[in-house]
């Protein structure tokens, strides 16, 4: 029973740790704009833990991203140009759902494509392979040969 309470309030504890990540003073006084701050910051990477949106690292750099989305959405920028600007300063790894371009069509695109590629290389060599030919039978001078090395 006591080990059950202590789990509970362990975890009761721990479950919050996430969302302690955007410090109160960056947190803008509009609700509105405070809400879609926090939408863009869960699309972001984190470029320090990568595996984290801003939204949720503690990382100096995603601090700095927070409040840089916060200034940019302050100023009057809609959504769309608050990641642009982001992008355009860190590239497209900052996305944690990358757009769909070119560029990622051929990267998802290029391991099938080898796999498909190798497949058919194989069918091919099957295929054009030559075919195994017969072994001729010994002639009765090979096998009276042969009949006396083995009696050796």
């Amino acid at each position: 029973m006591w080990r059950g309470l202590l789990l509970a309030l362990m975890l009761s504890i721990l479950a919050p740790l996430s969302a302690m990540a955007v410090n109160p003073d960056e947190v803008l006084a509009d609700p509105v704009l405070e809400q879609r701050a926090r939408n863009l910051s869960a699309q972001l990477r984190c470029m320090v833990c990568q595996n984290q949106s801003i939204d949720d690292s503690n990382a100096e750099l995603a601090r700095d991203l927070r409040v840089l989305v916060r200034e940019r959405l302050s100023n009057g920028d809609s959504d769309e140009q608050v990641i642009d600007y982001v992008v355009s300063r860190y590239g497209e790894f900052v996305l944690l759902n990358p757009r769909m371009s070119a560029k990622t069509i051929i990267l998802w695109a290029t391991p099938v494509l080898l796999l498909l590629g190798g497949a058919v290389a194989m069918i091919v060599y099957v295929r054009t392979r030559p075919r195994q030919r017969a072994v001729a039978a010994l002639t009765p001078e090979e096998q009276a040969r042969l009949d006396e090395l083995l009696e050796k």
